[in-house]
């Protein structure tokens, strides 16, 4: 790796994406990343310095992923794109377009500048959400990169709708785009790891609400789980190993039920896991509540369900080897309370 490729990384202040920044940096890569404000450069910039070098190999761009304005500014002589913004879907929206529409276009917009550009390969980040078997399907399943979720089916929630929208548009532009350049896309789970400003937004709501003991209970719901520093990696292997080129990678770790995470946390946090509960919640309290909470209204039809995801791919492929299940969530569960965040 030449000491001069840049990357440009679009939403730098995110989770996933601000550990893609770090990982660039601490491997020799100069970084570029967008943010929507450019108020977001001193707090991403002193997050980001905590943990790498960061100084001149990172600058800051100001580009939105529902505006044209920035984009081939910020991609102009960039190698490489990690194409990571994408609007968070943690409350089922009214509109579903809320989300649909900013996570296709904004697609479209990053992927039309890299093939204008002449970038060498985007790697855009998707999710095992685009990868869900039909949500009819019975009994436990298993899905790898071959399954598809349906974008079109307004049972499966906007957010997974979005995300696939989004991946499929992207895949048909690169396809019809006669460019050099070549797109691979990273598919996680639910996300977890240290977080690094305290902000236990999107999927670190997971292990915080069971922390500050705002679920009545633990609900029969069950996720992979991912290290974030596990999918920033991910992502640098498939921006630079040729055979990933035109590729679906799905970032999964181990299986593990709410029951499973709410153990860890209380058998090593001590009286930090003091409001961790310890009963299991009725689905149908849940069902109930989901009604009035638009954050549960997404995942109340996977109560019960195990619904695996094998990375299998991205281990043969790319070498990749995720965190083991315990280091990951106590990670985030220490992060977060360092932060005063639960």
């Amino acid at each position: 790796m030449a000491q001069s490729e840049t990357v440009l990384v679009t939403g730098g202040s995110g989770f996933i994406g601000s550990w893609c920044v770090i990982e660039l940096l601490r491997r020799g890569y100069t970084v570029r990343t967008t943010v929507r404000d450019l108020a977001r450069e001193a707090g991403v910039r002193a997050s980001v310095a905590a943990l790498s070098q960061a100084g001149d190999a990172l600058s800051f761009h100001a580009a939105n992923l529902t505006s044209d304005a920035g984009w081939d500014e910020a991609v102009a002589g960039a190698d490489y794109v990690l194409h990571v913004a994408s609007p968070l879907g943690i409350a089922e929206p009214k509109d579903a377009d809320e989300l649909i529409v900013p996570a296709r276009d904004g697609a479209l917009r990053v992927i039309g500048a890299a093939v204008k550009a002449g970038v060498k390969r985007v790697v855009m980040t998707s999710s095992v959400a685009a990868s869900a078997p039909p949500h009819t399907a019975r009994g436990e399943t298993v899905s790898d990169e071959s399954v598809w979720s349906d974008g079109e089916d307004p049972a499966i929630g906007a957010y997974a709708r979005s995300k696939t929208i989004a991946e499929q548009e992207a895949w048909a532009l690169i396809g019809s785009s006669g460019g050099a350049t070549t797109l691979a896309t990273v598919n996680p789970a639910l996300v977890l790891g240290p977080v690094l400003d305290g902000d236990a937004s999107g999927s670190a709501q997971v292990v915080g609400r069971l922390l500050s003991g705002k679920v009545p209970g633990i609900p029969r719901l069950g996720f992979n789980i991912v290290d974030v520093r596990d999918v920033a990696d991910l992502h640098i292997r498939c921006m630079t190993a040729p055979e990933a080129a035109g590729q679906r990678f799905i970032a999964a770790g181990q299986f593990a039920w709410m029951g499973d995470i709410a153990a860890i946390l209380r058998d090593h946090l001590g009286a930090q896991a003091a409001k961790v509960p310890t009963r299991k919640a009725p689905d149908l309290l849940l069902r109930l509540v989901s009604l009035f909470d638009r954050d549960l209204t997404a995942v109340t039809p996977n109560l019960g369900r195990r619904r695996d995801f094998t990375s299998a791919k991205a281990r043969a492929v790319l070498g990749w080897t995720p965190r083991p299940l315990e280091e990951t969530v106590l990670d985030c569960a220490r992060s977060l309370i360092a932060a005063g965040a639960v």
